[in-house]
């Protein structure tokens, strides 16, 4: 089967590659190398069908899919940028993007796509009252966040919450620019479907993290962020109180599951998407992360700082039952020796 993935010299989107031509599978990728993710080009395997292009570009686009069975399209502006003018950014690289691709999919009839979404676009996780059961907690309040009061309460009546794990049935509700671009690229992929009669697998991933980050910019995520600031000798700054709790896991095991994704599209049902959430299930903080990281590195202990950023959630954790279940995938790499391995291994310059 020929495969084009899409961002395929990025982070996730270099090991899926590894991961498919490992499997057996031709690969042909496509990538902008767009500033915020590569200063340098990567190195080209010697098996992979390479195109330096932008998938806005729609006739290169259209020569790229030529003969290929499947798309799995990994490529985007990620994470929650520096401030709000990074909008036509997003928006341009993530939605316009995948407008073009998937216009381009319907031309050329490729009938199956695996998308990379992301657990943003739930906005927060979820959260039940002991008095009102499962609830969605409002926006957080500029006040709240000042005063150091980070956990969202009862909409209803005020009292604590308990969080648990999100499943793909859950409400969408992004609470950030970049959350709105997945979730439009969810929308467009689902509306092309409906149109061409095509099958969409939609991977919802939490936090990803692993060898081949790319270091020491503002877009990646916070594991990246935190092994950044050790390589330079510093000590990861953990924001808020540092107890907020997220589903932390492996790259090796979600390019892992892109192939359980793309081996499964036959069995959808045609016109249709399915959402799959791709988490290790066992949810960490923040702060037991960078704690964690810096521990393995032998490099100075996190410092909590209070800090926040508005467009961040509180607990995002992940039920990835469905994605078990149905596609037979299930992690590997647990948190304790995936982050010895990370806090170890190499950065990516870029």
């Amino acid at each position: 089967m020929l495969i084009l993935v899409t961002g395929g010299a990025g982070f996730i989107g270099s090991h899926i590659v590894s991961v498919f031509t490992g499997a057996g599978h031709e690969v042909r990728v496509l990538d902008a190398l767009l500033p915020a993710a590569h200063h340098t080009p990567p190195p080209v395997p010697d098996d992979v069908d390479w195109r330096h292009a932008d998938v806005r570009d729609r006739r290169a686009v259209l020569d790229a899919l030529r003969g290929v069975d499947a798309v799995c399209h990994q490529a985007a502006m990620v994470g929650l940028g520096k401030d709000f003018a990074d909008a036509p950014d997003y928006v341009g690289s993530n939605d316009l993007g995948t407008a073009v691709l998937l216009a381009s999919m319907a031309e050329s009839w490729v009938p199956r796509l695996v998308l990379a979404s992301s657990m943003v676009v739930y906005g927060e996780g979820r959260y039940e009252c002991a008095r009102h059961g499962v609830v969605r907690p409002g926006p957080r309040r500029i006040a709240e966040l000042d005063a150091g009061r980070f956990e969202p309460p009862c909409p209803r009546c005020g009292e604590p919450l308990s969080a648990g794990l999100v499943g793909e049935d859950a409400p969408t509700d992004p609470r950030n620019v970049y959350a709105a671009t997945k979730l439009a690229q969810e929308d467009l992929a689902a509306s092309w479907a409906r149109a061409t009669g095509g099958r969409v697998a939609a991977l919802r991933y939490h936090n990803v993290y692993g060898p081949g980050m790319p270091r020491d910019t503002p877009y990646a995520g916070v594991a990246s962020l935190f092994r950044s600031a050790l390589a330079r000798g510093e000590a990861p700054r953990v924001f808020e109180d540092g107890g907020q709790r997220r589903d932390f896991v492996h790259v090796r095991d979600v390019a892992g599951a892109n192939l359980s994704a793309l081996s499964g599209l036959s069995g959808l049902p045609e016109g249709g998407l399915r959402a799959y959430n791709v988490g290790s299930g066992d949810p960490h903080t923040v702060g037991e992360m960078a704690a964690a990281l810096a521990m393995a590195h032998g490099g100075q202990a996190s410092v909590v700082t209070g800090e926040y950023r508005l467009g961040d959630v509180r607990h995002i954790t992940a039920s990835s039952r469905r994605l078990r279940d149905e596609l037979g995938w299930k992690p590997e790499v647990d948190f304790a020796e995936g982050m010895a391995e990370f806090a170890v291994d190499p950065l990516r310059a870029g």
